[in-house]
């Protein structure tokens, strides 16, 4: 299982070559606030990295849903649109947005891994 980061606090996590799984991250949703709608991308829509593909509103905000890698919509969390609160009581887990399948896996090389997402944050 390998995660990577943007800039734009998502993570995507590849688990296998089928699809990979993609969410915000702590910070992400600790810099919203409680979370109480996400719109999430279509399956079987395709997207090019930086599309915005969904969007996380909250008591203070709404965000928009970065693509971090170019891909196709294979599934989404049904889940986390009947329980958006999930996407702050466990974002890295049970609070995904949606699989993609990846089709450039270089940008997925491209991303920050977790060190270098770290400092990142400590930059904010």
């Amino acid at each position: 299982m390998t995660t990577k980061y943007t800039p734009d606090h998502e993570w995507i996590n590849i688990e296998d070559h089928e699809a990979a799984v993609v969410g915000i991250t702590h910070h992400a949703q600790d810099a919203l606030g409680d979370v109480v709608f996400v719109d999430l991308p279509e399956v079987g829509k395709s997207f090019t990295k930086g599309d915005v593909a969904g969007v996380v509103e909250s008591v203070k905000a709404a965000a928009d849903l970065y693509m971090p890698v170019s891909g196709e919509v294979v599934e989404v969390n049904t889940v986390l649109k009947d329980d958006p609160s999930l996407a702050n009581t466990d974002p890295l887990g049970k609070g995904w947005f949606f699989k993609v399948r990846v089709t450039n896996m270089a940008e997925f090389d491209q991303l920050m891994d977790p060190p270098a997402y770290d400092a990142l944050l400590k930059t904010l």
